[in-house]
This record gives structure tokens, sequence and C-alpha cells, in this order.
């Protein structure tokens, strides 16, 4: 893959890989928290809510082949994982994701909660025997407000 920014829309661009490595579930909250020192998989696992020792340890192989984390052996049953100099510059955009989902989550928050209200009430007139078109849209306004 040539080093050279272009259109991400290109199949070559460099943004793809870094989309495709960030769009992991996991990929950025393991490599955010090994941002602060080299952890053991299980400081990582207890640090990571909802990971399991399985997709952290699938997580951690994939980081590293990419060249984003390494593996530090100190003794037999003594393995730590960090973070390459390659990873580290991963820390300052994922600094800035984190920021934004504080400033910006509760809004999508409320968001996903009144389409989730908005289907919940088109479903309901559906089974109350009208028809789709219409309950959509009763639950989602006059379809002329996207035109």
């Amino acid at each position: 893959m040539r080093n050279v920014a272009g259109s991400p829309f290109l199949a070559d661009c460099p943004t793809r890989l870094a989309v495709e490595i960030l769009a992991d579930k996991w990929a950025a909250l393991v490599l955010f928290g090994l941002s602060q020192r080299p952890r053991r998989h299980g400081e990582l696992v207890d640090l990571i809510g909802g990971i399991s020792r399985k997709v952290l340890t699938q997580t951690l192989r994939r980081l590293q082949q990419y060249g984003l984390v390494e593996r530090y052996a100190n003794a037999p049953r003594r393995v730590e994982y960090g973070l390459t100099g390659l990873g580290r510059t991963l820390v300052g955009p994922i600094e800035v994701l984190t920021d934004w989902a504080r400033d910006h989550g509760g809004a999508i928050a409320d968001f996903q909660d009144a389409a989730q209200s908005a289907a919940a009430a088109a479903r309901t007139r559906v089974d109350a025997g009208e028809s789709a078109p219409q309950s959509v849209q009763r639950a989602f306004g006059d379809e002329q407000r996207f035109s």
C-alpha cells in the first residue's frame, strides 16, 4: 500500500486502513487501555468492561499484526502488552474521539430513544389494523419534510 493520502474512496488509500483498525469494536479501547503503561491480559479484561478473554486475545493479536501493540514475555507466566511507537500515535486521535463522545453521547442516546419510540408507535398502529404507510407517516411526520 502506498503511504500517500488520497481520496478515502480509493481502494489503496491509507485512510481505509485507519478506519478498518478503529472500526473494530474493541480496538480503540484496548489501545487507550495501553496508553498509560503496559498491562497484563487480566488487567485489560478488568479495565475494559464487557470484553471476553477470547475477544481480547483476538484483538491484541490483530493489533500486533498492524504493528500497534507488542507482547512482552518477562517471565514464563508473566506476559504484558504495550503500545509500540506507532501505536502511541493513535492515542491522540482516540482522545479526540473520546472527548467527542463525552460531548455528544447524550444527544445520540436521545435520538436513538426517540427513533425507538417512533418505531414502537408505528408497530402499535400497524398491530391495531392501520396500514403501515399511514402509521409510518404519523410516527415520523409528514413525508414532505424530507423532500
